[in-house]
């Protein structure tokens, strides 16, 4: 993610919940039916899902990869004019509209939380916007209500979910006297509770352990949640909406740490298909701005993922990776014997070598860094791998050269 978007980035969220492993996370388009949810996934996308006026077009969850836009592989790409440039993807889902009572099956309730279930994190897309040829499942736009319905769906569902492991943790772990689920039933018992009461699991305070034991159940109110103000044209351009505060003022209550973007699915159609020079122009002239790069990075963000850079005459590629990743699983993501044979990791920090103009500046100026397996790798480094192994034909550990 660009530096430049840092003001942007998601705010920390409690607890620190690690989620699934891995890189090839997902994030989702939830909400009720009718709010904008596919016409954001098609104009996000660049693709053609159902976006019809009626509840449950989309029945089958749609599936995309989105750039993530970052001035810094464009930089990369611009000083090295490589053969092939790969930038790194943001996989999108847009999932069909949730209604009341979907934890209990109601509408297409149960596949359409399943689908929640497979993804990482949320766009929870909300209607601010007033149209009578746009009907509103709930009868009336009230985007208040609407959050309140499709959070207490998530936790409702969450509860069933704890509820189920009970019995069996309570035979082995109480009756069978199992002191090694000792851990994961006093996190079910707490997690349980906490649900009761009517709060989300990503809003508690959680120990290690706790937490441990929590990412093995992946409750639907652990991921995180971007709310999405899916506002009118012309209140967008005003810059102001009356739905947009009492949204805010319930987020700081509810969910303290969630990232609220207000944006219109009307407007980003309206500039949609615009040429580079004719959108700059209108943008400028409207004195506003597109909100879509602001939502890609900080669903990327929200996965917990970073990138690193290998750069180079045959390739500028951004390499995702987990936040917290060390210099060995890094090598891991271009191929798994460079984390077995990792020697070390020659690193430039990004900002340094723009500053610098080159790697040879760069080493000059002494910003040119060796490090070793427990080096945890920055968001953006640019990474030169040695390692030893030699059964590797035409490694690309001099990517970056």
């Amino acid at each position: 993610m660009p530096p430049k978007t840092n003001k942007n980035a998601v705010a920390d969220t409690k607890p620190k919940l690690l989620g699934r492993l891995g890189t090839g996370l997902r994030i989702g388009i939830v909400g009720l039916p009718n709010v904008g949810k596919s016409t954001f996934f098609n104009i996000l996308t660049k693709s053609e899902a159902a976006a019809e006026n009626f509840p449950f077009c989309t029945i089958d969850p749609n599936e995309a990869r989105v750039p993530i836009p970052d001035r810094r592989w464009n930089y990369l790409c611009e000083l090295h004019k490589p053969a092939k440039e790969v930038p790194a993807f943001l996989n999108v889902v847009d999932i069909a509209g949730l209604v009341k009572g979907a934890h209990e099956g109601a509408g297409l309730g149960n596949a359409f939380l399943s689908n929640i279930d497979s993804c990482d994190a949320i766009y929870h897309m909300l209607r601010i916007f007033e149209d009578g040829d746009i009907t509103h499942v709930e009868g009336a736009v009230d985007p208040v209500r609407d959050m309140e319905i499709i959070n207490n769906e998530l936790r409702l569902k969450d509860i069933e979910k704890v509820k189920k492991k009970m019995p069996e943790l309570e035979k082995l772990y109480i009756r069978g006297n199992n002191k090694l689920l000792k851990n994961e039933y006093e996190a079910m018992v707490k997690a349980k509770e906490w649900l009761e009461s009517g709060k989300q699991i990503r809003d508690g305070e959680w120990s290690e352990v706790e937490v441990e034991e929590l990412n093995r159940t992946l409750f639907l109110t652990a991921k995180p949640h971007i709310y999405l103000c899916n506002m009118s044209e012309k209140h967008y351009l005003a810059r102001k909406s009356k739905g947009v505060k009492p949204v805010k003022e319930w987020i700081d209550k509810n969910d303290p740490g969630a990232l609220m973007i207000p944006y219109s699915a009307m407007f980003e159609q309206t500039i949609y298909d615009m040429e580079a020079e004719e959108k700059a122009a209108f943008l400028k002239e409207k004195k506003t701005a597109s909100m879509l790069e602001k939502i890609i990075v900080n669903g990327y963000s929200a996965l917990g993922l970073q990138v690193f850079f290998t750069a180079g005459k045959d390739e500028v590629k951004a390499w995702p990776i987990k936040q917290g990743s060390t210099a060995p699983m890094a090598a891991g993501r271009i191929h798994t014997d460079f984390q077995k044979g990792f020697i070390m990791a020659e690193i430039m920090k990004f900002e340094e070598f723009e500053t610098a103009g080159s790697e040879a500046k760069c080493k000059a100026d002494g910003n040119y860094r060796q490090q070793g397996k427990t080096h945890i790798v920055n968001d953006g480094d640019i990474i030169f791998f040695k390692f030893n192994t030699p059964q590797v034909k035409g490694s690309n550990n001099k990517a970056k050269k």
